[in-house]
């Protein structure tokens, strides 16, 4: 795949295509904007391009051609804030380019490639659309979380937990009383979830829309009229959610995680994008990153919201989750939530 993508850049004459992200001329696109240089931008690059997130921040120009001195030449007479190179292209390419900035003395931007370039200002991974590169490993795309920090993470899960449930079974007890006076049917709500390592598993929360003995087939959208007057209420402050504290605790789902989704959805997703199925490398979340940033998601979006989890299956750390908990706490005093 690397040489056949180096084939492609010799074969390729140089050109510089200035690319307008907007109708704000170049000049003063650089008073107020980071500047970048796409080289060879791929398929991740393209969809870059089209995040809000993007372009809000940053003006760009891309450059079609071998990474050789016509290259250094352009960027000793201009300059850029940020330098992004294909992902795909070798080590060896890399390593030789860099040899040339140095040997020229350019005094230029950051060079990064572009998965990290795309993290970075989206906060959310590209691998989805790494789903053609067939050639590649998945496994060597996403980045296994360390041991240890899984270790930690338990233990943080089953601490908090117990010291929350005095708290919570009030709360749920009260919540448990009004959803019975105010609709028909069970107050729980029980429903079979796919969980670590593709294990099915029981999840347990409280029940917030009419009841219907053979279930719902289709998915819920912000303003369903399915959801009850309680539901609503418990659904913004996420009580709804309370019961799976011991899900947390049977081992089953983690504080913070991607959440939890039912098999024919798993199945369904799985078969369309092969990283689909790196969500269930950790345990499933009460809330995440994904949460978070996406709150709601039609089925077409699901997709979308995997670049969300995928991020953080990448960069969990002890800092990420707790800008997830400072996040999810401002949804629910917020009440902005489905």
């Amino acid at each position: 795949m690397q040489s056949t993508f180096q084939n492609q850049h010799k074969k390729t004459t140089a050109l510089i295509a200035f690319v307008k992200g907007n109708n704000i001329s170049p000049a003063k696109k650089s008073l107020k904007k980071i500047s970048c240089l796409l080289v060879n931008p791929d398929v991740v690059a393209k969809e870059l391009i089209k995040k809000p997130s993007f372009n809000h921040k940053f003006s760009y120009n891309i450059w079609s051609g071998p990474m050789d001195n016509k290259l250094i030449k352009y960027l000793k007479k201009n300059t850029y804030q940020y330098i992004v190179i294909d992902k795909w292209i070798s080590d060896d390419a890399i390593s030789h380019f860099l040899d040339m900035i140095r040997f020229h003395d350019v005094n230029n931007g950051k060079i990064i490639n572009i998965v990290s370039f795309y993290e970075k200002v989206t906060l959310c991974s590209p691998m989805m659309y790494m789903n053609d590169y067939s050639e590649n490993d998945p496994e060597e795309l996403v980045i296994k979380p360390n041991a240890s920090l899984l270790k930690t993470k338990r233990f943080i899960d089953i601490a908090v937990s117990l010291f929350a449930l005095p708290f919570a079974i009030p709360i749920v007890g009260l919540a448990f009383l009004v959803t019975k006076l105010s609709s028909k049917g069970p107050v729980l709500f029980k429903q079979q979830r796919v969980g670590l390592y593709g294990k099915v598993f029981t999840i347990y929360k409280i029940r917030t829309m009419v009841f219907s003995p053979t279930g719902f087939n289709t998915p819920t959208i912000r303003g369903d009229k399915r959801i009850t007057r309680v539901g609503k209420i418990l659904r913004k402050t996420k009580i709804d959610e309370f019961p799976q504290f011991l899900n947390v605790l049977k081992g089953d789902m983690s504080l913070i995680g991607p959440r939890p989704e039912k098999k024919d959805i798993v199945d369904r997703f799985g078969a369309a994008n092969i990283f689909y199925q790196y969500r269930h490398i950790v345990k499933p979340g009460i809330t995440g990153w994904a949460q978070v940033n996406y709150p709601t998601a039609t089925p077409e979006e699901t997709l979308e919201k995997l670049e969300y989890d995928l991020y953080y299956i990448n960069h969990i750390s002890p800092k990420l989750e707790l800008q997830i908990i400072l996040k999810t706490a401002g949804v629910i005093t917020t009440l902005n939530s489905l």
